[in-house]
């Protein structure tokens, strides 16, 4: 993976301790608008996570299949963004 390793994992784990506090909060039966209030910003932060390893790979890997690869691996990279962009439309 060419993002960086740090970041991604400190804000995995942010959101990991956003999800054990959403958790604790359905269990305490807290009030609703609250619950999904945290569950957008977990939400938002796995989004910026996303969107920083997806810049990393078309900024690596994609970038040195494109430069580099052959004809099939330039295709096979533009398919895979493709179909993450597909995924992310839904």
């Amino acid at each position: 993976m060419m993002a960086d390793h740090d970041k991604v994992l400190r804000l995995l784990k942010t959101a990991r301790g956003q999800i054990d506090g959403i958790i604790k909060m359905v269990e305490d039966d807290r009030y609703c608008i609250d619950v999904s209030t945290q569950l957008m910003a977990t939400q938002s932060l796995l989004g910026r996570v996303n969107a920083d390893v997806l810049k990393a790979h078309l900024s690596g890997c994609v970038r040195q299949a494109l430069q580099s690869g052959s004809e099939q691996e330039r295709a096979d990279k533009l398919a895979e963004i493709e179909r993450i962009i597909d995924k992310l439309a839904r």
